[in-house]
C-alpha cells in the first residue's frame, strides 16, 4: 500500500477505523453513500513520536503536516470537476463508531470544504486526537490512550434534508420502536441544536409525529413536515436492512437531495437503557411457541392479550382470589404476555405474582411454585402478600368449591359442549362475505363475549387434570421406580382423544383414494387446486363427501391454528388435498397397517403396574380410581382445547371477511393486511382513520417483515421493562445449560443409533435415508418424511402431539420435548435415542 494515497477501500481493515469500515459495509449493502475516501492511520501515526506530558503531545500536533502528495488522486476519485466541490472531513479512529463506544462529537469534524482548504481541515481534525475533551472522555470510561487515527473526505450533499434515524428508540431501548429526526438543510444545524427538528416513532402501533415549528422557513413552510410517508418507509426499512446486517440496531445520518436518500454514516447504537426504575421482567417462551410458532401478527396478539387476561383473572376467581384483588391487579393479567419482535412470549414475573395470590401460595410457597413450574422466585410487594391465617380460611372456602366444581365437572363439560356446538353452528353459517363491515364487528363484538365469558369449564378441567395426572405420575413412579415413562403409557390408545381422529381419518381418506385407480391416479397427477376443483365439479361423490365431513369436523386443525392470519384447511381446502396426495405419493396408509403400538403400550404398562399392586388390594383399588381419572381429564382437556382452535376459527372468518372487503374497496392491497392492525383499531374501523391505519400497516408489516429475518431471541431471557435489546433478547444467561444427556419424553419405545439430520422445514429434503428427524415442530405436513427415518426427536411437544400420535401409529421410536435440543445437536452428530426412556446419549460431534 503506498500510504501517501487516498483509498477507497472494499475489505475492512484496522488502518480505516471504525467510521470508514462502517462505510464499506454500507457500500456492500449497495445503499447509496456519497463519494468518499480514507487517509489510513500511518500517515499521522508516522509523524508522532514518544512524548512524556500532554503539552509534549500537543506540540507534537501542531508541528502535524498533510504530506502534498497525498491529495493527487482527488480527480480520480471525485471527478474532473473535482476542485470545484465541497467535501466533509471526518475522523474514522480504530475505536470510534463501535458496539460499546461512539466517541460521537469527541473528534473533530469539518463540513462544506473547500477543495483548497482540504490540508488544513484534515489537519485540524487529525489534531483533535490529542484534545482534553477527548482524552476527558477516555479517562471517563476507562479506555486506554490510542493516538492513531484515520480521516475521511466524502463528497457533501448540498441536502434539502437531513437528520438521524435510530434503529431503537434510544431513550428507552425499545426495539420495536424507531426514532427519526429532521431539519431541513444540513445536518449541522440538527447536531448543533440550532434548528428545531421534527421528530417521527416509527411502531407496530404506527407513526407518531411531533412537527417543530420552524421559524427559519417562509410562514408558508413553517409548519410542514420535512418527510413524507414514503421517505419514512424507505428510512423504516433501511434501519431493518442494517439491523439485520450488522446485528445491531443502527444510528443512521441520512440525508435527500432531489428526493433521493444519501447515507452520511452509520454506527451501532451505544446508548444504555438500563434504569433503576424499570422492573425485571423474565420471558419465556418453551411451551407458548408451540401455540404461536414464529412472528405473529399484531391482531393475532392484541387478540389473544385480550382472551388470556379475561381467561386467567377466571382461574384466578376459581381458585379462590377475591374479585376486589383480581380488579387491583388488573395491569398483571393484562400483561401475563409480550410480543418480542413478532413472537409471543410468557411474562413470568406477571406468572408468579397471579400465583402469589392464590390463597395456599403464602402457606407452602415451594409446594405450589413445583406444582406450577416456576424455576425463580422474584421478590414481590406487599400487596401480593396474604396472612397465613386469612390463607387458612380462603382455603377451607377453595376446597368446599374444588369438591363441588370435581363432583360437577361431567355435567358441566356436557353442558358447555352442547352450548358451544349451538354457537359455532350459528357463527359458521353466517356468510360474513355478504355483511358489511359494521355488522361483522357487531357480530366479533358477541361472540367474544362467549369467548371471555363462558369459558370456566376448559379451566376447571385443565386445573384438575394438572392435579389427577400429577397423582397418575408419582403413584407409577412408586410403585414401578424401573420405568419412568409408565405414567405416559397408561394413557396411550385413549381413542375418545380428539388428538387422534384427524391423524386416522387422514390415513382412512388416503387409503380410500388409493382404493381407485381412477382417484389414484386424480391425486397423483394433478396439482392440489385441479384435483379441489374436479371433486367441486361433481366427480367422485362419495370421496368429496368425505373430504367435506372432515373439513366440517377438522378443518381448523393445522399448524399455527390459534394464529388469526394462518390460512385453515375450511378457508383453502386445497392446503388439505395436498396434505392427501403426499401421504398417497408415498404410500403412507400401507406402513400403518395391523401397527397396534398404542394400545400395546398401553395393556404392557397396565400389567406392569397391577403385577406390581396383585397383594395390595387397597393401593390397588386407589391406583384404578387415580388412573381412571387422570385418563378421562387428559382426553377432555385436549378435547376442550379443540374446542378453543375452533372459536378461533370462527374470529378468523370474521376477520378474513373484513380484510377481503376492504381489498376490494382498493383500501389495502392485500386482504391479509387487515392482520397487521390491533384488535382495538379494527373494532373502531371507519371511513375517517382508514389513511391513517393504512399507513400503521405499512409500517408495521416492513417491521414485522424484518423479524421474520432476524435469529429468533432465546427461549429464555431477561429484561428491564420492556426493552428488548439485542443484548437482552440474546443473551444466554437465563437459558438453561444442557448438562450431560439430553432427557425429553419418550413417546414410542425403540433404542436408534444413527446420524441427526435437523430439519426446518418439510419439503427441503425428499428423504432422511434412515438418520433421525430432528426439529422443532411437527404438523401434518411432516408425516411423508417419517416413514424415511429411523426415529423421530423433537423438541416442543407433549405425549398428545402430532408427532407423539404419528410416530406410534407408525412405530417409529419418537421423543418429544427435549429441552436444548436444536442448540445442542446438529446435522451430522451421531446420537442414541430411547424412545421408552426419553434419552438421547451424544456418542460423536460432527465437526462445526
Amino acid at each position: 500500500m503506498n500510504n501517501l494515497k487516498l483509498i477507497r477501500p472494499s475489505i475492512s481493515s484496522e488502518s480505516y477505523g471504525g467510521k470508514a469500515n462502517n462505510l464499506i459495509v454500507l457500500n456492500k449493502m449497495e445503499v447509496n453513500v456519497p463519494q468518499w475516501v480514507v487517509i489510513p492511520k500511518e500517515i499521522m501515526s508516522n509523524q508522532l513520536k514518544d512524548y512524556d506530558t500532554i503539552e509534549e503531545l500537543h506540540s507534537m500536533l501542531a508541528k502535524l503536516e498533510v504530506p502534498n502528495k497525498l491529495l493527487a488522486d482527488m480527480e480520480f476519485y471525485f471527478g474532473t470537476n473535482y476542485r470545484d466541490k465541497k467535501y466533509a472531513v471526518r475522523s474514522s479512529s480504530v475505536d470510534e463508531d463501535g458496539k460499546e463506544f461512539s466517541f460521537a462529537g469527541q473528534y473533530e469534524t469539518a463540513l462544506n470544504v473547500d477543495y483548497v482548504d482540504l490540508k488544513e481541515s484534515i489537519k485540524e481534525v487529525w489534531k483533535s486526537v490529542g484534545s482534553k475533551h477527548l482524552l476527558a472522555y477516555r479517562k471517563k470510561h476507562g479506555i486506554d490512550m490510542d493516538l492513531s487515527l484515520a480521516v475521511i473526505i466524502q463528497e457533501m450533499v448540498q441536502s434539502e434534508v437531513s437528520g438521524v434515524a435510530f434503529g431503537l428508540d434510544p431513550l428507552t431501548g425499545d426495539r420495536n420502536k424507531k426514532v427519526i429526526s429532521a431539519v431541513h438543510g444540513l445536518g449541522e444545524g440538527l447536531v448543533s441544536g440550532k434548528l428545531n427538528a421534527d421528530n417521527f416513532t416509527i411502531s407496530p402501533e404506527g407513526i407518531e409525529t411531533k412537527l417543530a415549528h420552524k421559524a427559519d422557513l417562509a410562514v408558508a413552510k413553517n409548519n410542514s413536515s420535512t418527510l413524507d410517508e414514503n421517505q419514512l418507509s424507505e428510512i423504516s426499512d433501511l434501519l431493518d436492512a442494517l439491523n439485520q446486517k450488522t446485528g445491531h440496531p443502527q444510528d443512521v445520518e441520512f440525508s435527500y437531495y432531489n428526493n433521493q436518500l444519501y447515507v452520511l454514516q452509520t454506527r451501532p447504537i451505544t446508548t444504555s437503557t438500563d434504569s433503576n426504575n424499570d422492573e425485571y421482567l423474565l420471558w419465556d417462551n418453551s411451551n407458548i411457541v408451540e401455540s404461536y410458532p414464529g412472528v405473529t401478527t399484531p391482531l393475532t396478539f392484541s387478540f389473544i392479550s385480550k382472551m388470556y387476561a379475561a381467561v386467567y383473572a377466571q382461574f384466578s376467581e376459581l381458585l379462590g382470589v377475591p374479585t376486589k384483588k383480581i380488579a387491583q391487579h388488573k395491569a398483571v393479567f393484562q400483561n401475563t404476555l409480550g410480543l418480542v419482535r413478532g413472537r409471543v412470549y410468557y411474562n413470568l414475573v406477571n406468572w408468579y405474582k397471579m400465583l402469589a395470590m392464590v390463597p395456599g401460595y403464602s402457606i407452602n410457597a415451594t409446594y405450589m411454585e413445583t406444582m406450577m413450574g416456576v424455576k425463580e422466585k422474584f421478590e414481590l410487594g406487599d400487596e401480593f402478600k396474604m396472612s397465613r391465617s386469612k390463607a387458612w380460611f380462603r382455603i377451607i372456602l377453595m376446597l368446599g368449591k374444588m369438591i363441588f366444581l370435581q363432583s360437577t365437572l361431567t355435567k358441566k363439560r356436557i353442558q358447555f359442549q352442547n352450548y358451544l356446538d349451538k354457537k359455532l353452528k350459528v357463527y359458521n353459517d353466517y356468510d360474513f362475505a355478504s355483511m358489511s363491515i359494521p355488522v361483522i364487528l357487531e357480530h366479533y363484538k358477541n361472540f367474544e363475549t362467549t369467548l371471555v365469558k363462558e369459558w370456566k369449564v376448559p379451566l376447571i378441567n385443565d386445573f384438575f387434570s394438572m392435579i389427577w395426572f400429577g397423582m397418575l405420575k408419582k403413584q407409577a413412579s412408586k410403585h414401578v421406580p424401573e420405568s419412568p415413562n409408565l405414567h405416559n403409557d397408561l394413557l396411550c390408545g385413549s381413542e375418545d382423544i380428539i388428538s387422534v381422529q384427524p391423524i386416522h381419518r387422514t390415513f382412512a381418506l388416503a387409503k380410500m383414494i388409493k382404493s381407485s385407480e381412477e382417484t389414484r391416479s386424480l391425486f397423483l397427477e394433478n396439482t392440489p387446486e385441479d384435483i379441489w376443483q374436479n371433486l367441486e365439479n361433481g366427480n367422485h361423490p362419495e370421496l368429496k363427501k368425505k373430504i367435506d365431513r372432515y373439513l366440517h369436523d377438522f378443518g381448523e386443525r393445522c399448524m399455527g391454528e390459534l394464529k388469526l392470519e394462518t390460512t385453515s384447511y375450511t378457508q383453502k381446502p386445497s392446503l388439505f388435498i395436498k396434505i392427501l396426495k403426499s401421504y398417497v405419493s408415498n404410500d403412507i396408509s400401507s406402513k400403518l397397517e395391523g401397527n397396534n403400538l398404542q394400545n400395546k403400550l398401553r395393556s404392557d404398562a397396565e400389567q406392569k403396574i397391577y403385577q406390581a399392586l396383585k397383594n395390595k388390594p387397597l393401593a390397588k383399588m386407589v391406583f384404578k380410581f387415580i388412573l381412571n381419572k387422570a385418563r378421562d381429564l387428559v382426553s377432555n382437556r385436549e378435547n376442550l382445547r379443540y374446542e378453543r382452535t375452533r372459536a378461533f376459527g370462527v374470529v378468523r372468518k370474521m376477520f378474513s371477511a373484513i380484510g377481503t372487503q376492504l381489498k376490494k374497496q382498493n383500501i389495502i392491497q392485500d386482504s391479509k393486511d387487515i392482520f397487521y392492525l390491533e384488535l382495538e383499531e379494527l373494532l373502531n374501523l371507519d371511513t375517517k382513520n382508514y389513511t391513517q391505519l393504512v399507513h400503521q400497516i405499512r409500517i408495521r408489516k416492513a417491521s414485522f417483515g424484518a423479524y421474520k429475518l432476524q435469529p429468533s431471541p432465546q427461549e429464555r431471557f431477561y429484561t428491564y421493562g420492556h426493552n428488548f435489546n439485542d443484548k437482552y433478547i440474546y443473551s444466554e444467561e437465563k437459558v438453561e445449560p444442557v448438562v450431560g444427556d439430553l432427557q425429553g419424553i419418550g413417546c414410542c419405545p425403540g433404542q436408534v443409533r444413527a446420524r441427526v439430520q435437523l430439519i426446518e422445514n418439510p419439503e427441503s429434503i425428499d428423504s432422511l435415508n434412515g438418520d433421525i428427524l430432528v426439529t422443532k415442530s411437527t404438523d401434518p405436513g411432516w408425516v411423508t418424511l417419517f416413514p424415511s427415518a429411523s426415529a423421530i426427536i423433537v423438541e416442543r411437544g407433549s405425549l398428545l402431539s402430532h408427532s407423539a400420535i404419528v410416530s406410534r401409529e407408525m412405530g417409529i421410536p419418537c421423543i418429544v420435548s427435549v429441552d436444548g435440543l436444536l442448540r445442542t445437536l446438529k446435522t451430522g452428530d451421531e446420537v442414541l435415542m430411547d424412545g421408552s426412556t426419553g434419552t438421547i446419549k451424544i456418542l460423536n460431534k460432527e465437526k462445526r
